[in-house]
């Protein structure tokens, strides 16, 4: 009997020539060539392995003789052996750090285990010294792609013997302290055997391997198993077991792994209709979507209403039925082939399209002669397109011999406007019953809601608009402890946060807290974060505005801890300060530009100058005050915000104004009398009202329907026509205050001189640039600081971004934009905890 390590034969496997079989060793499946065999082992039986190779067949006391062998040798060397245990830190479950351990260690001829536990991964190995140290370098450097190391802690042990390395249960309780992993888009290699008529899951709509599928949205639990996800209720069949079990296969420990025999099944539901499954159910839903029907179509994360984004009627009505207004939708285009026929793509954006996160991208259109229904993004410059990231929905898109089905399909949140997304299949009956003709879901339960993340690319990097799939619940690494916090947001756009130690944890896009809905995905979103996380949470922490629904719940949910307020503007610039690991003493030169934000003056703030920090901040300048007038109102009406500004700018109300013309008689008169008295008022330095007083003027938009429209298009406008390089409008400085007054009036002397809306567009924003600039070097000149951050929802405008970057870089400044979290109100919670839980 020649030297080797016995193993049991559990099933040869199907092709190959019959040269493999799955053989057990030391309680794991190995793949084993068993081709220099005179004759087939059978199931059951014992072989000795080499190298790899099945040398002979032995009968079981030999096998036991073998294993005593190895136990004698093993015993004989083990004064030069070393045992080591690491724990490795960091997004290390649901990545394939496990097989990777493992078939590292097999590499080296090492012996031990790994395991998952709470803290992260935990693998112990035994061996000659140097290959010891060799695996020690290997988990540091060599790890799987989705992994991120945050540390790797080593502790010497005593030696103990053994043969073989094993993949552990996992084990251990208490406060998680590992990553759990966001949801990944299809990996090329599940894409090909989706493909693939030779394949066993050709076709199947939930293929998944260790490296792609869901992740964050299943997960119940940390250590990440499949029993702590929803996954626990689909048992493997064998074939799924064998590739879970084999060191050699892809899907070895791919908690998520299904196939068409024993994973989640498709179905779909018609109001009317008997249900169909599987491939029925599949083309079903093409032929619907292909003839103008909305189908409510199962996600990672929720819902999706789709319908063809080249149907004119299609779209209309999706739009109609959604009330979503003029709000533009995503398209989610069946590759990149059609996404360039839409769009402009930079190198930049097609790795941002292309990678595994597959996240809405905001693109510049192009004149296609086969657009989208003008519906889609009605007078918008750039449309939101995104890939298939699921195997669904490549399989929606069409696979060769299909028959042919739409190429674009608009794909928007399962909601009605301003709702949470729906997740769960009887709320998206109920819910989506009026919106949808027929549903696309599957019986695999979504544990955490998750609407699409939102970006774009200037200046050579993410712009992030919306954080969520893809990206949630990764952490931000800050560059101090924090006491162990919940913050809860803001209104708008809302995420919470929890931190503690080093790291703080975004939540996924929550959505506006306007309804009782909108507070309970609150209420489960922080939840599920600090059950994930193990943040138990010491203090709460809100915005200081004392009517913010957030501000309520978090006082509602305090259960006898402090409540710490932290102003608006603040929190979005140390948000920027946190991401970009400034120092607890470190303070900027913070230009914070939004919509809203309750001012300690009582004011809405939103055209902010602040020297800040994470411990407190000094307003030095702000936009000049003017008299915001019915709250709301003024925001959804463009036209009062034009005519508060020209009151105060002296410049009278003259007809051929747009928003002069577009203002009732009798509201003028109303806002004549405000503006004269002051009632109703109450004082704004927001640039975010700015930019809608602008726009109105230029006669883009005097009505909204959403958030920041008229900037939008504004935006949109300027930056087709590019930036003029001496602009005609300037405000005027004084020491604390920047006078919006002359480029109001020089904008009312161009639309009254006929100047189109797109040069309008291009001066305002060149004026805004300026603005900063000066005002940043007017700042370093008081202060001697050099660095300058950017923050707050006026910084979504890419254009803004780019030309302010640019021209204090050329003045010699340090620029921190956001690139992690959005400048919006998405990314003010990672503030309000750097600045209420750093004490």
């Amino acid at each position: 009997m020649c030297l080797g390590i016995p193993g049991r034969v559990r099933e040869i496997l199907p092709g190959n020539a019959g040269q493999l079989a799955l053989v057990e060793v030391a309680g794991a499946g190995r793949r084993v060539n068993i081709g220099m065999l005179a004759a087939a082992p059978e199931p059951g039986d014992w072989v000795l392995i080499h190298l790899g190779f099945a040398m002979e067949i032995l009968d079981e006391a030999q096998a036991g003789q073998a294993m005593a062998g190895l136990e004698l040798i093993g015993s004989g060397r083990r004064e030069t052996r070393v045992r080591r245990r690491f724990t490795v830190g960091g997004l290390v479950q649901g990545v394939g750090f496990r097989p990777f351990a493992y078939v590292t260690a097999s590499e080296l001829s090492l012996t031990g285990e790994v395991s998952n536990t709470a803290g992260g991964v935990v693998v112990e190995v035994e061996g000659e010294p140097e290959a010891v140290a060799e695996y020690g370098q290997r988990l540091r450097t060599g790890a799987p792609p989705l992994a991120m190391i945050t540390g790797v802690d080593e502790e010497e042990l005593p030696v103990t013997g053994g043969t073989g390395f094993s993949i552990a249960a996992s084990h251990g309780s208490g406060p998680a302290r590992t990553l759990a992993s966001p949801d990944v888009a299809i990996c090329a290699d599940c894409l090909r055997e989706l493909r693939d008529p030779a394949d066993r899951r050709y076709r199947h709509p939930f293929i998944t391997c260790t490296n792609c599928g869901p992740r964050f949205t299943i997960i119940d639990a940390l250590p990440y198993d499949r029993a702590s996800t929803t996954m626990a209720g689909f048992p493997m069949c064998d074939a799924c077991r064998a590739e879970y079990d084999d060191p050699a296969d892809r899907r070895f420990h791919a908690q998520p792994i299904a196939c068409p025999g024993c994973g989640p099944r498709l179905e779909l539901v018609t109001p009317d209709g008997p249900a169909r499954y599987g491939e029925d159910a599949l083309s079903e839903a093409r032929r619907l979507l292909s003839s103008g029907a909305i189908v409510a179509v199962k996600g990672l994360g929720g819902y999706h209403l789709a319908c063809d984004a080249r149907d004119d009627t299609a779209v209309a009505t999706l739009r109609d039925r959604k009330r979503r207004g003029g709000k533009p939708f995503a398209v989610m285009v069946a590759g990149l082939e059609t996404a360039r026929e839409l769009v402009e793509l930079t190198a930049g954006e097609e790795r941002l399209l292309t990678g595994a996160r597959r996240p809405i991208v905001l693109l510049p259109r192009r004149d296609s002669p086969a657009p989208v229904a003008a519906t889609v993004a009605p007078d918008h410059a750039e449309l939101g397109v995104m890939l298939p990231y699921t195997p669904l929905h490549v399989l929606l898109s069409g696979l060769p011999g299909d028959p042919p089905g739409p190429d674009a399909l608009v794909m928007t949140s399962g909601n009605l406007a301003g709702e949470p997304i729906a997740a769960d299949d009887e709320d998206a009956r109920r819910r989506l019953g009026p919106l949808a003709d027929a549903w696309l879901r599957h019986d695999r339960a979504i544990r955490v809601p998750c609407d699409d993340s939102v970006t774009r690319y200037t200046s050579g990097a993410e712009l992030p608009v919306r954080r969520s799939r893809g990206y949630a619940p990764l952490p931000v690494t800050v560059p101090f402890d924090l006491t162990p916090a919940l913050a809860v947001g803001a209104d708008l756009k809302n995420t919470c946060a929890v931190g503690a130690g080093r790291y703080a944890w975004a939540s996924q896009h929550i959505g506006d807290l306007d309804d009782l809905a909108g507070l309970d995905a609150l209420t489960s979103s922080a939840r599920h974060l600090e059950h994930l996380t193990g943040v138990r949470p010491e203090l709460l922490i809100a915005d200081l505005h004392p009517g913010y629904h957030s501000t309520g719940w978090a006082r509602a949910h305090a259960a006898g801890r402090p409540v710490r307020l932290v102003q608006h503007h603040h929190a979005h610039l140390a948000a920027v300060l946190a991401e970009h690991g400034a120092g607890p003493d470190e303070q900027v030169i913070g230009f914070a530009f939004d919509g809203t934000g309750y001012g300690t003056d009582g004011a809405v703030w939103g055209g902010e100058v602040m020297i800040a920090g994470y411990k407190g901040f000094r307003r030095v300048a702000h936009l000049g005050y003017v008299p915001l007038a019915g709250g709301d109102a003024s925001v959804r009406r463009p036209y009062r915000m034009a005519l508060s500004y020209l009151r105060a700018a002296g410049v009278p109300w003259w007809p051929e104004l747009p928003p002069v013309t577009a203002c009732p008689a009798a509201e003028r008169g109303v806002l004549d009398r405000q503006f004269g008295t002051g009632f109703g008022c109450v004082p704004t330095s927001s640039m975010g009202r700015l930019f809608d007083a602008v726009a109105a003027l230029a006669g883009v938009r005097q009505t909204v329907e959403y958030e920041a429209e008229a900037a939008m298009i504004l935006e949109g406008l300027a930056a087709r026509h590019g930036l003029e390089p001496h602009p005609a409008y300037a405000f005027e400085p004084r020491p604390d205050v920047a006078d919006p007054g002359p480029v109001i009036r020089a904008v009312a002397a161009d639309v009254r001189g006929g100047v189109s809306p797109a040069v309008i567009a291009a001066r305002f924003h060149a004026a805004v640039a300026g603005l900063i600039v000066r005002l940043a070097e007017q700042c370093r000149e008081q202060t001697g600081l050099g660095v300058v951050a950017l923050g707050g929802g006026v910084f979504q405008n890419a254009l803004l971004v780019a030309a302010a970057e640019q021209d204090l870089a050329e003045r010699g400044f340090r620029v921190l934009r956001p690139r992690l979290l959005p400048p919006n109100d998405g990314g003010i919670a990672l503030g309000q905890l750097v600045v209420g839980a750093s004490g």
